[in-house]
């Protein structure tokens, strides 16, 4: 324990002058029964001595007086509580594929809405981080309790390049890696991948799944798009199998 304003103690040590007077009061109490009469006649003009009790007044108003001394010192303890530190990452696809209109008003707008709304939903004790990708990895933001402010990241993401979903994949197991490094602690954690399309850079993301599954992260994914894009269909096969692999849902 330890106090904000120490030196307030020091008015306890009024106690000592205090008790020592008391107590020559009460001495000088005794002399004066004496010299008021003397010893043969004093059991008859005094017959009935004061007891313990008189010293119960005093005795209380020292220790309120103690009392309101620590009080002012203003006693502080640090205890060691436990603090919620699971966290999600967001990983959404960024790619120019995203602009694609099968699903309205485009992909892209959907994934950051539906992104911003799932950032919104979370509890508050949970910690939340977000990248963007194409053929490389942005991160947003780190895991962090300001959910608002990763909503509004997430909703300024545009659109270009190419889709590396294992690097992206990667990318959120490090942030997740970091983070537990810095809590001295494996803690909870998973990752929501947004995608539209098939990866064509970077790592194969079927064994980042794997490697999230080593982590103890689960990838939950969720596909965009529909067969009428044509030229940019979305890839659910390969989403659902990272899904599977890392131990999450699709």
């Amino acid at each position: 324990m330890s106090f904000a304003a120490p030196t307030l103690l020091l008015a306890a040590l009024l106690a000592l002058p205090a008790g020592w007077l008391y107590v020559r009061s009460e001495r000088g109490a005794r002399r004066g029964r004496h010299a008021f009469a003397a010893a043969p006649v004093l059991p008859s003009v005094a017959p009935h001595r004061p007891a313990w009790r008189r010293h119960v007044a005093i005795t209380v108003y020292g220790l309120a007086a103690l009392l309101l001394v620590v009080a002012l010192a203003k006693p502080q303890a640090t205890i060691a509580v436990a603090v919620e530190q699971a966290m999600v990452v967001v990983a959404t696809d960024r790619s120019g594929s995203m602009l694609a209109t099968d699903v309205k008003p485009s992909r892209l707008v959907a994934a950051r809405r539906a992104a911003s709304a799932f950032v919104n939903d979370l509890p508050g004790r949970v910690r939340v981080g977000a990248l963007a990708f194409n053929q490389a990895p942005q991160v947003l933001s780190s895991p962090t309790h300001d959910h608002a402010a990763v909503a509004d990241a997430l909703a300024a993401v545009q659109a270009a390049g190419t889709t590396a979903t294992g690097d992206a994949l990667d990318a959120a197991l490090h942030l997740i890696a970091t983070q537990r490094s810095a809590d001295q602690r494996r803690s909870p954690a998973a990752i929501v991948l947004i995608s539209d399309g098939k990866s064509v850079r970077g790592s194969d993301p079927l064994q980042a799944a794997a490697r999230a599954k080593a982590a103890g992260v689960a990838v939950y994914t969720v596909a965009l798009g529909t067969d009428a894009a044509g030229a940019s269909p979305p890839d659910p096969a390969t989403l659902a199998q990272i899904a599977a692999r890392s131990g999450g849902r699709a």
